[in-house]
């Protein structure tokens, strides 16, 4: 593919645009509260779209673009259970807890709770998840960049092979990053992550106007794929009779419980961003303005995955694909690529030996990362290529820069802070936020290096989230509604949940997978109809054994006294006060209008 000159203008100009931001902060900031915590001073509007772009990274754009492909529209269920009640729960009941205690981080408020060692097990834990997650956007990235060959006219020109256009791609949004993170903080990320909100919207509408009319709107996509595809909950009666490969029960209760709860109520990427509010009332509108964009996020998203795999394979044949993953190859060997796949989804080509990889039925493992590039590259001709491929940009970079934001807050004040450097002053605080950026991107860069053998980053994720955020929820739902929960239970919880998580890992492995990275890597004691249901799985699994943990320890240790828990405890707590808000303000009326909208969507995508 080679870009003309009105789409390298309209990335060069975004990209003006969000180093631009980073010049723009940096004078403001001054202290550590402004680079690492925005100041608490953002408006509610603002902090809402970030709050859903802080999600809308790699995993989103490129996973939820995957798993459609792979399993069919049941995906928008990560949105409509795995999101909006969870997104509620948080601005109706968490924010109070999380604002109100002036913690500047999800750590610190487990301290406060809790004690020290819940904390730094958590910080330790989180740390190591956000740079992950960082290294999946680069990853991402890099592989969209060689789907597209941005680079291969300059390569071949110089003589470099191709496959260093993974490498430089990492390198270039590495740096990107670093820049105006490292200038202006949290703030900078904020802002960019609004923009990349409008950019995705702006780049995504026309994918899915043109690519559904190609294949024949709704009713032609309708009759190109199995029926299972194209319901949300029909089929969900067994495990074997749907494309996730989970029953209704694995669902709700893995994905709209455990691992949703778990992320929306826990995970400091994006708590972040409703903390940077500059009130408490704002604070708790940031989760439910965010939930209503993201409620129709499905067909931005997940609808372009399914129009990839119902394409003709006739259609296949025009794209005109080179050698997969950037390597040098002939037209044959591009051409065998795609015709092992499935409609614009082509077969996973080992780097090694450009052979296309089998399972263990012998079957072409599908690349389903390549299924949103390849949408881009089939359906959008010049100039709004350019514009897609601006917003793909902007989701992997917002989503590396959320991810290493909050590692920088985490490491600096729960970690650096509370136990290498106490004491210090807030200017060399503020000097170690800034240089643990640079760390921060360096391990992620390390990182996207780590998932390369999976096929669907989304996998990835939930397998990541079913270590970390699933046993973590358990813990704050004992905390915030017993007052009886100790410290000593909540870390020893937490700790058994984790390595309950691991030892599944190790025992059990997803239908046509290998044992290693994609678990089994102890003996295989099970096998799950896919990796999804593996993950949500493991997710009750570690929720059930941390919940069951705490609550034995807590009787056998002493609680806090309840003088100690005000603000930290539901039943301990003043609850906000809603009547001198408009009535169209309130988070109460917000949290039903949604609720109600949520079974409305349910119901016609039955």
């Amino acid at each position: 593919m080679n870009l003309t000159t009105i789409d390298w203008l309209i990335m060069l100009l975004y990209f003006v645009f969000v180093l631009g931001i980073g010049f723009a902060l940096k004078r403001f900031m001054k202290t550590s509260k402004d680079y690492l915590q925005a100041g608490r001073s953002l408006p509610a509007w603002i902090c809402g779209l970030a709050f859903i772009s802080a999600n809308l990274g790699a995993q989103e754009v490129i996973g939820m673009g995957a798993s459609g492909a792979k399993y069919g529209i049941v995906i928008s269920q990560f949105y409509w259970i795995g999101a909006i009640p969870a997104m509620i729960f948080v601005g109706v009941f968490m924010m109070p807890f999380y604002y109100g205690s002036k913690a500047r981080s999800v750590p610190e408020f487990l301290r406060l709770r809790f004690d020290e060692k819940t904390r730094a097990w958590n910080a330790c834990t989180f740390a190591f998840m956000t740079v992950l997650s960082s290294g999946i956007s680069m990853y991402a990235m890099a592989r969209l960049i060689q789907t597209l060959h941005v680079f291969d006219s300059l390569f071949i020109h110089l003589g470099w092979p191709l496959q260093w256009i993974f490498h430089l791609s990492i390198i270039l949004s590495a740096l990107i990053v670093l820049c105006y993170i490292f200038l202006g903080g949290l703030t900078s990320a904020i802002y960019n992550e609004v923009l990349q909100f409008f950019l995705i919207v702006a780049g995504f509408l026309p994918l899915v106007w043109v690519g559904l009319k190609n294949v024949g709107g709704w009713s032609g996509l309708k009759t190109s794929l199995p029926q299972a595809y194209m319901h949300s909950w029909q089929g969900l009666g067994s495990a074997h009779t749907n494309p996730l490969g989970v029953d209704w029960f694995t669902l709700v209760a893995g994905l709209g419980f455990v691992l949703s709860f778990g992320y929306w109520c826990t995970d400091f990427l994006v708590i972040q961003t409703a903390m940077a509010a500059n009130s408490e009332e704002s604070a708790r509108r940031v989760p439910l303005i965010a939930a209503v964009p993201k409620m129709f996020f499905p067909f931005l998203v997940i609808l372009p995955g399914l129009i990839a795999i119902a394409t003709p394979a006739v259609m296949r044949h025009t794209m005109g694909q080179a050698a997969p993953d950037g390597m040098a190859g002939t037209a044959t060997a591009g051409a065998e690529n795609l015709n092992a796949g499935k409609g614009l989804i082509p077969a996973k080509v080992d780097p090694a030996t450009g052979k296309i990889m089998l399972d263990t039925h012998g079957q072409p493992v599908l690349d389903y990362d390549l299924a949103i590039p390849n949408m881009l590259l089939h359906y959008f001709p010049t100039g709004i290529l350019g514009l897609g491929l601006t917003a793909l940009l902007a989701s992997f970079m917002s989503g590396m820069a959320g991810n290493v934001t909050a590692f920088n807050t985490v490491w600096t004040f729960d970690l650096y802070q509370a136990y290498i450097h106490k004491g210090a002053s807030d200017a060399h605080y503020l000097k170690v936020g800034k240089w643990t950026t640079v760390v921060g991107i360096l391990i992620s860069m390390g990182a996207a290096y780590l998932v390369m053998g999976f096929n669907n980053i989304m996998d990835t994720l939930q397998l990541v989230f079913s270590i970390v955020n699933a046993p973590l929820f358990a813990t704050f739902l004992l905390g915030m509604f017993w007052k009886r929960s100790t410290g000593h239970a909540a870390f020893i919880g937490l700790v058994g949940g984790t390595l309950a998580a691991v030892l599944h890992h190790g025992l059990t492995l997803s239908a046509g997978a290998s044992p290693g990275i994609h678990g089994g890597w102890i003996h295989v004691v099970h096998t799950y109809p896919s990796a999804m249901a593996l993950d949500f799985s493991q997710a009750i699994f570690a929720f059930t054994v941390n919940f069951i943990l705490a609550v034995v320890i807590s009787f056998m240790t002493k609680p806090r006294p309840e003088s100690e828990l005000v603000g930290l405890v539901y039943s301990l707590t003043p609850k906000p006060v809603e009547h001198h808000m408009a009535w169209y303000a309130r988070p109460s009326v917000l949290a039903i209008g949604l609720l109600v909208l949520l079974v409305g969507l349910n119901f016609v995508f039955r």
